[in-house]
Order: structure tokens, then C-alpha cells, then sequence
């Protein structure tokens, strides 16, 4: 089924409101918690078993992990189990079908690929739980011996379904001892207003431009249509992730919570580098701490540096989906961030910055090719297509070009950060005059994404399937 969570949220957020704020300060982590669960189990009343095991698993190795970690052996062993228990419900769920099929593939033989619908989020709490048990054996952080407390950590409406990634030690004091006010509340609301606005006004329009461009013929696909398609790829996603992190973020403020920031103005990087420390920030930084740095990071040597960098590349393509044109786009960031840290980054912070731009965007639109085409011959064929191996242009482009040129230039000056430019404005006018004017662009921006995901038909966000 699909998860229809913006249309219920409307309905649903109300309701928990007014029973979280009502509830005793001791009860409100039940309330998110059987709420959370409630929203989990309308879209995916199956699996919601799947996720309160996981739950209790990581729970009881905490409780085990708290009573023997000075026995390393031991507090070893249950680390392994929560590990294996973590990576092999994902990797049932997620790659069995995948791994057949490979199989089939290279052997030549036909065992049967299971066709299992994806749970709904599993990439992102079980990586959640999994920094719990980890950070719990490094002694970083003490079980949470509250249950209610951790399957809220775990099941955290807001931001269960497609991040950010919330590291344990990330919101461990907040679990029992956060503190909502007015300000908090109102801050956000504002934000949640915010990303629902790029969700439904930027991201929904911008992904019909590359709509479009994908039913075109290949013959039909000229060099400016495949650049169009792609830009507008690249925003689309942009807006629809960072639309959902705007939005989960701005939930959990409006319950008392701080999630951690997941998107930096991106399309401003100046190198490779500079993008990932921008872009899906908070699975850079679950692969950094528990992934790239144990294996050594850059300080065992080239050899171990390249090794580590391809493999945890590899590792978040695979992330990202259970197929070869996401391991391939992995492998592609893998070698540009080699060869940028090898020698390349040092030569680029010589360069002009509008060459260090336009290098990063281009790299970055090329990749998002691997990222929007599953079939890898239909991939190549596009990139093709965006680098000269077909005609310049023709009134299709040009149609596209005039009908979407507005919308593309919009969306491109709203990948700015804009909340700076926000802050220069009430400099200027002062609070008495911006706060009212902002308030009201607020509520307009509410009515309209309101109005406009009554009337359109329904688009999930693309970070669903991950």
C-alpha cells in the first residue's frame, strides 16, 4: 500500500496536538508513541510488527549491553546480535530479491526471486537503532531503560519515514527531559509551513518537467532536453527531501524535540566533497562514525583510504536502493571523492569559484542520471544524449525550455539560503513591521500548498522507497 502520509497527516496532527499537550509532562512520550505507532500502522498495518521486533530487539541488547559491558566477550557477542538481527531484516527485506537475481544473473541458474513489498522507512529506523546499540557498546551513551521512551526514539512519527537519521545520542536528554514552549511551537510551524511549501508547490511541479522529458522517444531526447529533464530531476528531489527534512524537523520542534539538520544550501558546493557534507547530511554522518572511520578512515594510508572510500560508496548506493544503477551511482561518487581527496580538492581551492561551481553541478547532474534511471542501458543512453551525442535542440526542448523556463528560475533562486535574506529583511524593517508581514506570508503559503494537495493528485515523497 501506498503511504499516503501528507493527506492523513492533516487529519491525524491535530488530534495528537491536542492529546500530547493535554497529557500529564510523564505520559506525552505514550502519547507520541502510540501515536506514532497508529501512523505507521495506517499505511503499513503489516509491518508494523517488523518494527516493534526491532524495537525490542535493540532494546533488550541495550539492557545486556548496560549489565556486561565490562565483560568485553560477551558485550561483543550481543553487539554482534544486534547487528544481525538489525542488517538481516534489512537485508531480507531489501536485497533478497536483488541477490537472486544476481545470483541467476552470473550462474546462469533460476532459483525463484522473492517479491517482497519494501516496509516503508526500514532503511532509516534500523539504522537508527543501530547507532543505539553501537554507541551503547563504545560507552558513548547509557541504556535507555525507559521502553516507552526508546520506541518513541524509534517510531517518531515526524520523521520515521524518511529521516533525518537521528542518531540515539543525538535526542537521549530529550527523551525525558525536553522542555516545549511558544517559541519552539511557533518556530515550528513555520518550518513544517516551509517544507510542505517545496514539497507541493516546488518539487510537484518542477518533477513534471521530468515527466515529460522520460516520455519522450529516445530519438526525441535532443542535448538542451536531456539537461532540462535532469535539472529538473535534480530539483525535484532536492525540494521533495528536504521538503520532508523542513517538515519532520518542524514536527518535532512543535513536540519539544531538535532533530538535526539534514540539507545546507547544496547546489552552492564548490567541490565533490563540499556537496556530500551539504546533501543527506545526517547518512554522511551515520557512515562517517560507524562505517569510514572504524575501518580507518584516510589515516591508514592511499591504499586503505581508496578502499574505504569505494566501500562505504558502494555501501550508501546500496543504501539507497536494491539495484545496480544505485551501486554504480555509490562507485561513481566513490572514485570523484578519491580522486578529490588524493589530489584534486587542493588544485580546485586555487580555481575561480564559478569554475568550482559549475564542476560540482555538472559532476552532480551527471550523477543524479544513475540515481532517476534504473535500466542501465536507458541511463547511458540519456547521459549520452546530455553530452553531445544527439541533436542541440528542437521545438519539443524549446517548448519545454518556454513552458517551465519561469518555474526552473524560481526553484533555482529558492535553493538559496534563504533564510539569511529573511534576516536582512527584519533588519531593515524591524520587528514591529517583518513579523506581522511574515506571519501572513506563512499563512498564505499554508493556504495555498493547502488548496493545491486537495485538488492534485497524490505523489509520495521519491525518499518513501528507500
Amino acid at each position: 500500500m501506498v503511504f499516503s502520509s501528507l493527506i492523513f497527516l492533516f487529519a491525524f496532527l491535530p488530534a495528537v496536538l491536542a492529546l500530547y499537550y493535554l497529557a500529564p509532562r510523564r505520559g506525552r512520550n505514550l502519547v507520541l508513541f502510540l501515536a506514532s505507532l497508529f501512523f505507521y500502522a495506517w499505511g503499513e498495518p503489516v509491518y508494523i510488527v517488523l518494527m516493534l521486533f526491532s524495537t525490542l530487539a535493540d532494546y533488550t541488547c541495550g539492557q545486556l549491553l548496560a549489565r556486561w559491558g565490562e565483560r568485553k566477550g560477551r558485550a561483543r557477542l550481543v553487539l554482534l546480535v544486534s547487528l544481525a538481527v538489525n542488517l538481516g531484516l534489512l537485508g531480507f527485506f531489501k536485497y533478497a530479491g536483488f541477490a537472486v537475481q544476481a545470483v541467476n544473473s552470473i550462474l546462469g541458474t533460476s532459483f525463484a526471486v522473492p517479491q517482497l513489498p519494501l516496509p516503508v522507512g526500514i532503511s532509516f529506523y534500523t539504522f537508527q537503532t543501530m547507532s543505539y546499540t553501537i554507541d551503547v557498546y563504545r560507552g558513548q551513551i547509557p541504556a535507555q531503560r525507559d521502553f516507552v521512551a526508546f520506541g518513541t526514539y524509534v517510531s517518531l512519527f515526524p520523521q520515521l519515514i524518511a529521516g533525518p537519521i537521528v542518531r540515539y545520542r543525538e535526542v537521549a536528554e530529550q527523551l525525558l527531559g525536553r522542555r516545549e514552549n511558544v517559541d519552539g511551537f511557533g518556530a515550528g510551524a513555520r518550518r513544517f509551513i516551509l517544507g510542505l511549501g517545496k514539497k507541493v508547490l516546488l518539487a510537484n511541479n518542477v518533477g513534471l518537467l521530468w515527466e515529460e522529458v522520460q516520455l519522450l522517444p529516445p530519438s526525441g531526447v535532443t542535448v538542451l532536453a536531456a539537461w532540462l529533464g535532469m535539472l529538473a530531476f535534480a530539483l525535484q528531489i532536492y525540494f521533495d527531501f528536504s521538503g520532508y527534512s523542513d517538515m519532520a524537523i518542524g514536527l518535532g520542534k512543535m513536540f519539544g524535540f531538535t532533530f538535526p539538520e539534514n540539507f545546507a544550501a547544496p547546489y552552492l558546493s564548490t567541490s565533490i566533497t563540499d556537496f556530500w557534507r551539504r546533501w543527506h547530511i545526517s547518512l554522511g554522518t551515520w557512515f562517517r562514525e560507524y562505517v569510514y572511520l572504524p575501518l580507518g578512515g584516510s589515516r591508514a594510508g592511499r591504499l586503505r583510504l581508496v578502499r574505504n572510500l569505494l566501500l562505504v560508496w558502494a555501501l550508501t548506493g546500496l543504501w539507497h536502493g536494491a539495484s545496480w544503477n544505485f551501486l554504480l551511482w555509490g562507485l561513481y561518487y566513490g572514485v570523484l571523492l578519491t580522486v578529490e581527496k588524493l589530489f584534486l580538492l587542493r588544485r580546485l581551492r586555487q580555481a575561480p569559484q564559478f569554475v568550482r561551481h559549475f564542476y560540482t553541478l555538472f559532476f552532480v547532474l551527471v550523477g543524479w542520471v544513475f540515481f532517476a534511471i534504473t535500466e542501465l542501458p536507458v541511463a547511458f543512453a540519456y547521459l549520452r544524449a546530455m553530452l553531445g551525442g544527439v541533436p542541440w535542440a528542437d521545438t519539443q526542448a524549446l517548448y519545454f525550455l518556454a513552458n517551465y523556463g519561469v518555474l526552473l528560475g524560481a526553484a533555482l533562486v529558492c535553493c538559496l539560503p534563504l533564510a539569511r535574506a529573511a534576516e536582512a529583511v527584519q533588519d531593515l524593517l524591524g520587528r514591529r513591521f517583518y513579523l506581522p508581514l511574515a506571519g501572513a506570508m506563512y499563512a498564505v503559503l499554508l493556504f495555498v500548498a493547502t488548496a493545491y494537495l486537495v485538488d492534485a493528485t497524490f505523489n509520495p515523497f521519491l525518499y518513501f522507497r528507500f
